[in-house]
């Protein structure tokens, strides 16, 4: 435990400036030593399914946007040359536009918070936020926003961040922990703008219909009166298929001891509960953008009142931070991912938890297990006009701060920051200049394809 004093935190955090001006953070030019960014993605196709990997590609190709969440580790790679303050907090890893959203709460509120830890690490906390407000200006060149608008919404997110963590310097420990953003909270500060409020609602009665019921019965049909999980190559594809019957059954009797080691994850309430779940069948499912090719499995479970449950079971790699910081310090990745979730969301999954096992396909790998859906929701950004993505960007600089104020020291952080909007200014240029770096890797990708280099398939 730190024996400093607030006011050392502040000096702490001011004195920084000097090392790390806040201007610093405006720079970005890639040196003649960046590593080739078709490279870096041809380095993550190790280990995962060939077959899946030009689909990766299809995707990636979509549009900018869709490069850049895909992207991770090219970013995490520029961004391991650029000013730190020194302050480090548990990463998100990701924090990109597309990656906040909706779900359901333990006491059943509709909550809104990052919601993705594949790369979480402890790191710079500027990491997050530039991936924020980077993605903020890739966006709003997809929805064709002028420049002077893209400034104006990265200014809102990056502010917003800003603002919200000199509010939580202020605050108590447990109120920090306490302090979560709901929809309720949303359809409040929305109550000046009827679009925005209607807009809120919208999307939170999105939320509440989508939920474990309703994707099973978008993902399971009745067979001889059984439930089973549908066939839709190659996105969706049950264990059967992929690898025969005689197999399926061998790795039916091998659940048991899969699941042993999930449970043991679980916190004892809640490990009574996943206990009172059987295994029923299993397929792989092609999910996201930049982790299509790792291993993705959903699990068809009944109660022992025969009530369905569809978990999510995904492969976990090391984070794509890991090479330009410490390593993880736990020797299974999926509990450095559900770690690092329950450490930055201000609540989640009751069923979240990790295991290590041997998959249907012979391999061994890291996994972490939630469930399918519990009322989630994402923000459709395509078309949004620039003042609604500038109050989403706002809402999402918010959620980053909270996230981060959990970990790191907040103190110290928002004397970093200052008052002022040096910090703010910097980060909307940053964000500007690695949107063009994101369409020069984006048409690197699709020369790399053009000349057969890699794959891409879009199914």
């Amino acid at each position: 435990m730190s024996t400093l004093t607030a006011g050392d935190r502040v000096d702490l955090g001011r004195a920084a400036r000097s090392t790390a001006p806040r201007s610093s953070h405006a720079d970005y030019e890639p040196g003649p030593t960046r590593p080739d960014p078709i490279a870096l993605l041809e380095q993550q196709e190790k280990g995962r399914v060939a077959d899946l990997i030009p689909i990766r590609y299809g995707r990636m190709l979509e549009s900018p946007f869709a490069f850049f969440r895909g992207a991770a580790v090219i970013m995490a790679a520029d961004l391991a040359a650029s000013p730190r303050s020194g302050q480090e907090v548990q990463l998100c890893g990701d924090a990109h536009v597309s990656n906040f959203g909706l779900f359901g709460s333990p006491e059943r509120n509709l909550v809104f918070d990052v919601n993705d830890f594949d790369e979480t690490l402890p790191g710079p906390w500027e990491w997050d936020v530039k991936r924020l407000a980077a993605s903020l200006a890739v966006a709003g060149r997809e929805n064709e926003y002028g420049a002077g608008q893209r400034k104006q919404v990265v200014l809102a997110g990056v502010r917003a961040y800003r603002l919200r963590m000199r509010e939580l310097a202020g605050m108590r420990e447990l109120d920090v922990w306490y302090s979560k953003s709901s929809i309720a909270e949303a359809r409040l500060r929305a109550q000046a703008n009827p679009k925005l409020k209607r807009r809120a609602l919208r999307i939170a009665k999105r939320a509440w219909a989508r939920d474990n019921l309703r994707a099973n019965a978008r993902l399971t049909r009745l067979v001889d009166g059984a439930r089973r999980l549908i066939s839709a190559p190659p996105l969706m594809v049950p264990i059967g298929e992929l690898v025969g019957r005689a197999e399926a059954k061998r790795h039916e009797r091998n659940m048991d001891s899969l699941f042993t080691k999930y449970f043991e994850s679980l916190e004892g309430g809640r490990r009574r509960l996943a206990e009172r779940f059987r295994y029923v069948e299993m397929a792989r499912k092609v999910v996201g953008v930049g982790s299509v090719g790792t291993r993705s499995w959903i699990v068809l479970l009944v109660s022992r009142d025969n009530d369905p449950l569809l978990m999510q079971v995904k492969e976990a790699t090391p984070s794509v931070l890991e090479p330009y910081l410490a390593p993880s310090v736990y020797a299974n990745a999926g509990e450095r991912v559900v770690s690092g979730q329950r450490l930055m969301q201000a609540a989640s999954d009751i069923l979240l938890g990790w295991l290590r096992g041997v998959g249907p396909d012979g391999l061994e790998s890291d996994y972490y297990v939630r469930q399918l859906n519990d009322w989630k929701a994402s923000v459709p950004l395509e078309m949004m006009r620039p003042a609604a993505m500038a109050e989403y960007g706002t809402a999402c600089g918010r959620v980053l701060a909270r996230a981060h104020a959990r970990s790191g020291d907040r103190i110290a952080i928002a004397a970093y920051l200052g008052r002022g909007d040096a910090f703010d200014r910097a980060l909307a240029r940053f964000a500007e200049s690695y949107c063009d770096q994101n369409e020069r890797d984006f048409e690197a990708l699709r020369n790399a394809v053009a000349s057969g280099r890699v794959a891409a398939r879009n199914v």
